[in-house]
């Protein structure tokens, strides 16, 4: 069943065109992503399928009897209430449990934060499209970045669900999880054209190296044909006017004509000039923060910062990971503990909120600062960052999410920081933005602290994670996100001699042999301060145990939380162990 059938569309913004000339045919059981740099027109064409703004030339067909499920980058909500806004029923109580939003049916929409406020206009919108076992092929669901905000467990459902969609579906997402799992057509925009790919991601990376191979050969192909024409064109104006006057314009083509220009030139330059970190970069002495009288986000965190350290925090929406970037960063004091920060860092943050932009000033603008007027320096470094000359001069309002996100990374990196602290950076940063951030963070002369639910961002990033949830409210853990994931799995069906087993099997020595003994006998310090930690909290429990007396709920807690504090011991002694052989051999 044909639900949207849209043929040469076209778009522009003040100042320049997105796109034009796009086709593309939406039927049951499609499953389209969207891609291109920021600024493409992505979202514009979505608004455009949807039905939500009209095509500057083309048209858009509905199938009939199709109807159109829309979510907007930009979500707003009706309703009082989140009830009110999705609706009542188990079907959404259990929607919105997947998305984060146990017993808060209640709250109201307008205390939400952006991104609850997107998660629950996600549900509103799975739940409209009804179950994956109703008959809803003729329904065409359209997503606009649907997995921002999304927690790791909640992209797992958000997956499931979208898979079983008898439907046609449309989404711009640079989660690359997703689009493997989901997707079996990739819709890019580039330079103003569409190209359709199959076969999902995959299929978009080999579609594209093949156009862009292809480029190659035809500028080969030109250059040859210019030689040749300019030699013709050299022999003299006797020989040219025996040859038609439309040859000689012709060669004249040939010889005048260029390549297309890149959507970008250069590569993202983000490792610039920050200064050299000293030994000490940042600690934490059992440090834990609450607000209020309220819940524990995070207690008794030891951790010490490497000078090139890469560690990624995860774990839940809610859970305190962005509190504990906003301790780290000193913004926030922790309601426990000390935090001891070096005498050579300097503190880079990119946060979710981002910087208060104003919408009419202009980009190069916001990047001089408000004490002087922007110079050729500017302009070079906003380049750099894949900002052309009229995207500098645009007022800010005119930038798309991703180009806005983009511009408050540059302003984050304008002050050189040796240390940063990037909390969901992928949230609206395009593919070739993200993939060159991961290159360029592997080489990174300071420390990086990721906070991401994005599981390819923290495969390519991050060596150890630090997990942050109800269960192990802030404690390290070697091998990455994969090593993290491993555990979470064993967790779910293994007892706890085998869950110790796993933690210890699981961890694995970060480039053993390739390390300097400064560097590892500064990993042996941060493994001996976690074992003591552990071990003092150990016995605190032990001690708490003891004197819980008949009380069988607080017997369970205090017995699940001793339980955990052995294996987390088990594994930070392991590590111990681990780091010792490497420094006597």
């Amino acid at each position: 069943m044909i639900l949207i059938d849209a043929q040469s569309v076209a778009a522009s913004r003040p100042g320049r065109p997105l796109f034009a000339d796009v086709s593309i045919t939406i039927a049951s059981g499609d499953r389209l992503a969207v891609v291109g740099i920021n600024g493409s027109g992505k979202s514009t064409l979505l608004r455009q399928l949807a039905g939500i703004d009209p095509p500057e030339s083309g048209t858009v067909r509905r199938g009939r009897g199709a109807r159109v499920v829309f979510l907007d980058q930009a979500a707003t909500l009706t309703g009082a209430t989140v009830a009110a806004a999705v609706g009542q029923g188990w079907e959404a109580a259990a929607v919105l449990d997947h998305l984060g939003f146990r017993g808060r049916l209640d709250e109201p929409t307008a205390s939400l934060s952006g991104g609850e406020a997107k998660r629950v206009a996600l549900a509103r919108a799975v739940l409209t499209v009804g179950p994956p076992d109703d008959p809803n092929d003729d329904v065409v669901l359209i997503l606009d970045e649907p997995t921002n905000h999304l927690d790791v467990d909640a992209i797992a459902w958000l997956e499931d669900r979208l898979a079983a969609h008898r439907g046609g579906l449309v989404l711009v997402s640079h989660d690359r999880h997703v689009l493997d799992r989901v997707t079996t057509r990739i819709l890019e925009l580039d330079r103003g054209r569409g190209y359709v790919h199959e076969g999902g991601y995959a299929g978009y990376l080999e579609g594209r190296a093949d156009r862009e191979e292809r480029a190659v050969r035809a500028e080969e192909v030109r250059r040859n044909l210019a030689r040749d024409e300019l030699a013709w064109l050299r022999r003299g104006a006797p020989a040219r006017t025996r040859k038609p006057r439309a040859r000689i314009a012709a060669a004249t083509a040939v010889v005048e004509g260029r390549p297309e220009a890149p959507a970008r030139r250069g590569d993202l330059d983000l490792g610039f000039g920050a200064k050299r970190l000293g030994s000490t970069v940042i600690e934490l002495h059992g440090a834990g923060h609450r607000f209020g009288d309220g819940r524990w986000l995070f207690r008794g965190v030891d951790l010490a910062l490497d000078p090139g350290e890469r560690l990624g925090v995860v774990g839940p929406n809610g859970a305190g990971k962005s509190t504990f970037l906003d301790v780290l960063a000193g913004r926030l004091e922790p309601a426990e503990g000390t935090v001891v920060v070096g005498s050579t860092v300097e503190v880079g943050m990119f946060d979710q909120r981002g910087r208060d932009l104003d919408p009419s000033m202009r980009v190069d603008v916001a990047v001089a600062g408000p004490n002087r007027l922007p110079d050729w320096e500017d302009a070079r470094f906003l380049e750099r960052f894949w900002f052309d000359a009229d995207a500098q001069r645009a007022p800010i309002g005119l930038l798309s999410g991703g180009e806005r996100r983009r511009l408050q990374l540059v302003l984050t990196l304008r002050a050189k920081p040796n240390v940063v602290l990037l909390d969901e950076p992928t949230n609206d940063l395009d593919l070739d933005t993200l993939r060159v951030l991961e290159d360029v963070l592997e080489t990174w002369p300071g420390a990086v602290v990721v906070v991401s639910h994005d599981r390819a961002f923290l495969e390519r990033t991050v060596v150890d994670v630090l997990v942050i949830d109800g269960e192990h409210p802030g404690r390290r853990l070697p091998g990455g996100y994969a090593g993290w994931e491993e555990q979470r799995r064993a967790r779910r069906g293994a007892t706890p001699a085998a869950r110790v087993r796993q933690a210890v099997k699981a961890e694995r020595p970060r480039q053993a042999g390739k390390r300097s003994p400064s560097t590892v006998r500064y990993l042996l310090r941060d493994a001996e301060r976690r074992v003591a930690a552990l071990e003092r909290r150990r016995d605190a429990l032990e001690a708490e145990l003891m004197a819980a007396g008949p009380d069988h709920q607080r017997l369970a807690a205090v017995g699940n939380e001793l339980t955990a504090v052995h294996e987390e011991l088990a594994a930070a002694e392991h590590e111990w162990l681990t780091l010792a052989d490497e420094l006597d051999h």
